[in-house]
């Protein structure tokens, strides 16, 4: 009896005095994976997957396995619950996400509130960082970067593909309403102001319209040259349809973001009537890789996962941002809020060392002040790249020119 009461209590001390195994670190993953926005959503969160993967692959962070928890973000009543439920239940050390700029700028408000740290790798509105938030940082570029670089393609290369100086053009806007659009509109029309273009239109509508007809009729009607459209999935094929269904062709469409950078779309409104549209958003694929170094090994990565090509550069853009944030916090010491807001000081990439070829530095309110978006223009059925020249695979086609 007393040489089976010593040998357990031995056993009880090798137990105790054996160094722990240590434990996952936990991430919450929080994107629109239903509902209307569910396919950008997915798309973005396989970015942060990918670089999971291959932080996981190289021996985690700081020695721990990275788990990925999921919050369904599926409008901004639940990403508030979701973001509540993975740092109360989840015991996330923070939080990435979230593609919509209103999802975003809802959930991490309550993360801000707990004190932990939320890495926004796509929505571009103003007020995401706007607020100031000691714990929010943003790695993707801005509504006011897609809005400059519209104009700037406008003036220095559409207007004169339309045989027009850029102040007799005629510009109208639409925008769905939420932050997102209203964002980027507002800058357009700013910029667009300064460089003396004269905008005669300017109109939102929610996101979920079922009709836009009388929209497209307004903007036949003013005699457009050249529509900007900030949109997602559904509201950009319905006015892509809808106004090749009234006649209504004007000298350029340029898309800022959302539904406009999709294959999918594409595929639904139907090759013959995308093309020559434009877009500016974030780096996509069909790029100088030059430019965008390790691009293509990301696309290989993303076939073998997911068994089809990428749907658009919201995913490899999640993946730069994560990718960055991830390495900065192995070389970190912990992952208390203050280790982890303190590693972010330390992210000091150039350009043209990422996938996506802009750089990583976090400036004023926790932006990344080195992030830029690009323009592409939809020819034979593929998003190609068309500005600036250093990025472009192909020449613009507007007019005919």
């Amino acid at each position: 009896m007393k040489l089976s009461l010593l040998w357990k209590v031995a056993v009880a001390g090798l137990l105790l005095s054996a160094p722990a195994a240590k434990a996952d670190v936990v991430f919450g993953a929080l994107y629109p994976f239903s509902g209307q926005l569910a396919l950008l959503g997915e798309e973005s969160a396989r970015g942060l997957e990918i670089a999971v993967d291959e932080i996981n692959a190289a021996g985690g962070v700081q020695g721990q396995k990275v788990v990925l928890v999921r919050g369904d973000a599926v409008d901004n009543n639940q990403a508030i619950g979701e973001a509540r439920r993975l740092i109360s239940l989840g015991k996330v050390s923070a939080i990435f996400g979230s593609y919509s700029s209103a999802r975003s700028i809802a959930a991490s408000q309550v993360a801000e509130l707990s004190g932990i740290p939320y890495f926004e790798l796509g929505a571009v509105a103003d007020e995401v960082t706007g607020r100031g938030l000691k714990y929010l940082y943003r790695t993707n570029p801005t509504a006011e970067d897609m809005a400059k670089l519209i104009v700037e393609m406008i003036v220095t290369k559409v207007s004169a593909k339309l045989g027009k100086k850029p102040e007799e053009l005629k510009i109208g806007i639409i925008y769905e309403d939420s932050s997102y659009g209203t964002s980027v509109a507002n800058h357009e029309k700013k910029y667009a102001t300064d460089a003396k273009l004269n905008v005669v239109s300017m109109q939102s509508y929610p996101a979920a319209t079922v009709d836009m007809s009388s929209l497209v009729l307004d903007l036949k009607q003013r005699g457009v040259d050249i529509v900007l459209q900030t949109s997602y999935s559904n509201d950009s094929v319905l006015f892509l349809q809808q106004a090749n269904e009234a006649g209504f062709k004007p000298g350029a469409i340029i898309g800022g973001g959302g539904g406009y950078s999709m294959q999918p779309t594409a595929d639904a409104v139907g090759h013959g009537v995308m093309e020559g549209v434009l877009d500016v958003d974030f780096t996509q694929y069909l790029v100088n890789t030059k430019f965008t170094p390790r691009l293509e090994d990301f696309v290989a990565t993303y076939k073998k996962k997911y068994n089809e090509s990428p749907r658009s550069g919201h995913s490899i853009n999640n993946y730069t941002g994560a990718k960055a944030i991830l390495e900065a916090l192995n070389k970190a010491k912990g992952f208390s809020p203050d280790e982890i807001t303190k590693a972010m000081t330390t992210i000091d990439i150039a350009p043209g060392v990422t996938s996506t070829g802009y750089g990583i530095k976090f400036g004023k309110n926790n932006q990344n002040e080195r992030a830029s978006m690009m323009g592409m223009q939809w020819q034979g059925g593929k998003l190609v790249t068309v500005y600036p020249d250093a990025a472009a695979v192909a020449p613009m086609k507007v007019g005919g020119k």
